[in-house]
């Protein structure tokens, strides 16, 4: 009989890992049929998810993820600390770490990571994929030029709580034709707990999936605190892809009734067709057109990041960012963020999906 029952006892710690592993088949199977992942999951079993996780993370002032992600980092170290003062077996030490992880692996892909599965931008809004041509791209890239010129505007007369509130504003105005089911619970931004060492890492945002929490970096300059704000709410939404977040933050922002929001988003934007379009013999009569107040905005961010930037932190957190966006089927890992240029252009020159807006 306690035979019996130690064997029991035993099997128990081979539960979690062995979900861990089915968990993991499962999102093999995700991968391979995002029609079901959007229909079962990101339409049906995430917004329940969402809409709990977000009223429990409200109810606190501080993040909850911070504390999680504390508690995961010191755990080996105190693991390990009581197995060499011989208070717990290091038997039992591995199978309790080994349990925690299986645990967060599990809850990731149920609390929010099945989304990384989900159709893609074209295919759920509808718009066509444009095919890639030059003069296309340097007609949206002119154009884009010309709205960040007539959106500037400076940020000294307006809160945080005033962007928060039209962002969301924005969101429920644009819900519809962007496909997201509004509100889908709440999004209060809070501040990073480490924010001068993410600052280092160059990273101005993230979302935690394990308490639905938006995190915005405290160092922000005002004018990018918009877009940032915007896209870490666009993740909240069930958008996984960075570019397809950074296109929800631009599409929110930028046709919104708000010059700050137009500028922040357009001004975001247009650092990413710089970037794609450095080799373009006409790049330098389109930087001419830029209103100087634009490029002193510009170098203005440059330099404030700059400063911030510690080189060692940053590599070691854009590898781990690559890794871990390549392991959850995002093929071109941190350069995911550029494919925010492809999206600008197909909705810019999709007539059918433009008429949409007409609401």
């Amino acid at each position: 009989m306690k035979k019996h029952r130690k064997k029991i006892k035993n099997l128990r710690w081979f539960l979690l890992p062995l979900f861990a592993v089915f968990t993991f088949f499962l999102t093999e199977l995700a991968a391979r049929n995002p029609v079901w992942i959007e229909k079962y999951y990101t339409q049906g079993i995430y917004p329940v998810i969402a809409t709990f996780l977000s009223f429990l993370s409200n109810l606190f002032p501080f993040s909850l993820g911070d504390l999680f992600y504390g508690f995961l980092i010191l755990l080996p170290v105190v693991l390990i600390l009581f197995g060499f003062l011989k208070r717990i077996s290091w038997k039992f030490a591995l199978k309790l770490g080994l349990n925690i992880l299986a645990l967060v692996y599990i809850s990731f892909y149920f609390l929010w990571g099945f989304n990384y599965y989900r159709s893609d931008l074209n295919q759920r809004l509808e718009i066509s994929e444009q095919k890639p041509a030059t003069e296309n791209f340097i007609r949206v890239f002119e154009n884009l030029v010309e709205q960040v010129n007539a959106s500037r505007t400076d940020f000294e007369s307006i809160t945080k709580a005033e962007i928060d509130s039209l962002v969301e504003v924005s969101f429920e105005k644009w819900a519809p034709v962007l496909k997201l089911q509004y509100p889908l619970g709440r999004r209060r931004a809070k501040e990073i707990t480490l924010s001068r060492f993410f600052a280092q890492a160059g990273i101005s945002g993230y979302y935690g999936p394990f308490f639905n929490e938006v995190h915005i970096n405290r160092h922000n300059l005002p004018l990018e605190y918009p877009f940032v704000l915007a896209h870490e709410k666009a993740h909240q939404f069930g958008i996984t892809s960075e570019a397809e977040a950074n296109f929800y933050a631009w599409v929110v922002c930028s046709q919104s009734e708000s010059k700050h929001l137009q500028y922040s988003a357009n001004l975001a934007i247009l650092r990413y067709f710089l970037y794609q379009g450095n080799r373009l013999e006409e790049l330098p009569q389109i930087i001419e057109k830029l209103d100087e107040g634009v490029k002193a905005d510009f170098r203005k961010i440059r330099e404030h990041w700059l400063e911030l930037r510690n080189e060692k932190i940053d590599q070691a957190a854009s590898k781990a960012n690559d890794a871990y966006l390549k392991a959850n089927k995002i093929e071109k890992g941190i350069q995911d963020y550029t494919g925010v240029v492809k999206h600008v252009m197909d909705f810019s020159a999709d007539s059918v999906f433009m008429k949409k807006q007409a609401f």
